[in-house]
């Protein structure tokens, strides 16, 4: 299993990252300590050019994390021919104990990720770099960490792969018998559903909207943002998976990546992430904003920008998600 070109790079770019992480903390540490920028002296100047090269390596280090979530669920998918039993990634994923939660911990990172650099981004428009210090200990803790447990996660997870394996097909763990949350999800009867997506979606488009109108209330955002992450993800298995497949009893959120599916997955998903990515980040400029008056007007801008990006993808996000309704042949509702 290790020898497949997709594992390889998964395990190269998270390990070479933790490694390039585990290398600077020492230096991080230094700077998140003696920091000074009202002082001349020799340690603090070069601890300011440090600076340049350690956010560099973040940044390209964070970024490609980011990148490899969709590779990793994309190999999943992939491994599934693998293994008998497995119809798509959640076979792949329950070949062993350690899939699912190397998922999560990837998911964790891209958000974890996002926030960071959104907040670096802000940091750099001041010449005084305000907000250094927080920044890098946000690193040390809890980025480095989730880094660390997401690459770990992953090494045991394909470390144990045994191809002789049987493994579990979708519908054992998306359905309405399941004994875990996923089989909770999956009996939502579809009326209450769907209220409860319109209502999430609302909400995180409406407090975007309000923070990009009003410049005011960018927690809001971001806590509309993430309900509106977790009812979309709620209503893809209890619903809208049904409609896409036509098939009122398949609840997975993972087939809808396959391409007889035409890739309907990746286009609900995409934008859904990157909505949810822009809506905390959002709230993220507005604690930098408090924490630094002098990068109020900067934060705020750019939070702006992010909280229409955040409407615009839950937009988009409810647009396929009626209009993959609005195609199928199956019925849910009667009239």
């Amino acid at each position: 299993m290790f020898f497949q070109p997709a594992i390889l790079a998964l395990l190269l770019a998270g390990g070479l990252g933790l490694a390039a992480l585990l290398l600077a903390a020492p230096a991080t540490v230094q700077l998140v300590r003696r920091w000074n920028l009202s002082s001349a002296s020799a340690l603090q100047i070069a601890l300011e050019r440090r600076t340049y090269l350690l956010a560099t390596l973040v940044v390209f280090v964070l970024a490609l994390q980011m990148a490899a979530l969709l590779l990793f669920v994309f190999n999943a998918d992939r491994m599934a021919a693998q293994f008998v039993g497995a119809m798509c990634a959640v076979g792949s994923l329950q070949a062993n104990g350690w899939g699912f939660p190397a998922l999560g911990a990837q998911i964790a990172v891209f958000f974890l990720a996002a926030a960071w650099l959104v907040l670096h981004h802000v940091d750099t428009s001041s010449p005084r770099y305000p907000l250094t210090r927080a920044k890098f200990t946000l690193l040390l803790v809890p980025l480095l960490p989730a880094v660390a447990l997401s690459v770990v996660l992953q090494w045991l997870y394909f470390a144990n792969l045994r191809a002789d394996v049987i493994t579990s097909c979708c519908g054992s763990l998306f359905s309405a018998g399941a004994d875990a949350v996923t089989g909770d999800l999956a009996a939502l009867p579809p009326a209450w559903a769907m209220a409860l997506l319109a209502s999430a979606l609302a909400l995180a488009v409406g407090a975007n909207l309000h923070y990009a109108w009003r410049r005011r209330g960018a927690g809001w955002a971001a806590l509309g943002s993430a309900l509106g992450f977790g009812a979309a993800l709620a209503g893809i298995v209890s619903f809208l998976s049904l409609y896409i497949y036509e098939h009122p009893h398949h609840h997975c959120p993972f087939c809808i990546l396959k391409p007889e599916y035409h890739w309907q997955g990746y286009a609900l998903y995409l934008p859904l992430f990157a909505a949810t990515a822009a809506g905390l980040g959002v709230g993220v400029l507005g604690w930098a904003a408090r924490r630094a008056p002098d990068l109020r007007a900067v934060a705020t801008v750019l939070a702006r920008r992010l909280a229409l990006w955040a409407a615009a993808g839950f937009g988009v996000f409810a647009l396929l998600a009626l209009g993959a309704v609005w195609r199928s042949n199956l019925v849910l509702l009667s009239p």
